[in-house]
């Protein structure tokens, strides 16, 4: 099973609309089992910008959706909505929890994938760089505790876990050490985030995939339909198409070829399990 995972859409005055109609072509051409939006549908959370989104995401192909709010997706500017009601056009037009579970079940002998998104925004104590409490950390401890037999784990947040290896740094999540330490206990098999509009695809103890297992598999795309990616990525859009099995994880992304208005394949990468 095949996981579509595409973040940092960006609906309002950075998205790009024509990337977008090519990201929903790829969807047909694709045919994942799942598809992943880790954040960032909007720029200012704002209510026009979020039916855009909605409609968006009411174009997909019918599979499960995993969807997790991003730091834009609260407001910035408009200061009492971000005080006492940061998440009201999120609960609105895209969905009415903020921590959610999902279980996609595989196709005869093939195994199954358990989803837990975690809400790492935090309109009160860090705008920009979120946060994850220790009761969501409790939720997704119970949530993977109740995966069901031989399901794969995949936890998706908006934020970086690590630092980027490439432009300007972006602070990891805070606490991210102990959140990894976490996952790892959890039995996660792959994490999935974005935040920082560029590709990052690492191993949570060192090293990039390909080479020797060190933690958990990191998998971070970039902005998949705005004009705001950075880094190697700058003017670029990216995807990921992730496949989890027995042995790892597999990863290919796909930059947007302005020239041929599609999404095309850039690089595959493979973290592989130890023993």
């Amino acid at each position: 099973m095949t996981i579509l995972h595409v973040s940092d859409l960006h609906f309002g005055v950075p998205h790009r609309p024509v990337v977008a109609e090519a990201l929903l072509r790829f969807v047909e051409e694709a045919s994942p089992a799942a598809i992943v939006v880790s954040g960032d549908l909007t720029q200012r959370a704002k209510a026009r910008e979020y039916r855009a989104a909605r409609e968006f995401l009411d174009r997909l192909p019918p599979v499960p959706l995993v969807v997790t709010p991003g730091n834009h997706d609260v407001p910035l500017y408009r200061v009492w909505e971000r005080f006492f009601a940061p998440h009201s056009n999120y609960h609105r037009y895209i969905a009415p929890q903020l921590d959610t579970v999902l279980d996609l079940y595989g196709a005869g002998d093939a195994p199954g994938l358990r989803f837990v998104a975690l809400n790492s925004t935090a309109p009160l104590a860090a705008i920009v760089n979120g946060r994850l409490s220790d009761r969501q950390l409790d939720f997704a401890a119970a949530a993977f505790a109740r995966t069901p037999k031989g399901a794969r784990r995949v936890l998706v947040i908006h934020h970086n876990l690590l630092r980027p290896g490439d432009g300007k740094p972006v602070p990891p999540l805070p606490r991210s050490p102990h959140i990894l330490r976490r996952a790892e206990a959890w039995g996660v098999d792959v994490v999935l985030s974005g935040h920082i509009h560029r590709t990052h695809l690492a191993w949570s103890g060192g090293g990039s995939a390909g080479d020797d297992a060190r933690g958990l598999p990191i998998v971070v795309t970039g902005t998949t339909s705005s004009n705001r990616g950075r880094g190697a990525e700058v003017g670029r859009n990216s995807l990921n198409l992730v496949a989890v099995d027995g042995s790892g994880v597999d990863v290919t992304v796909y930059l947007y070829r302005q020239e041929a208005d599609r999404f095309l394949a850039h690089e595959n990468r493979r973290f592989t399990r130890r023993g």
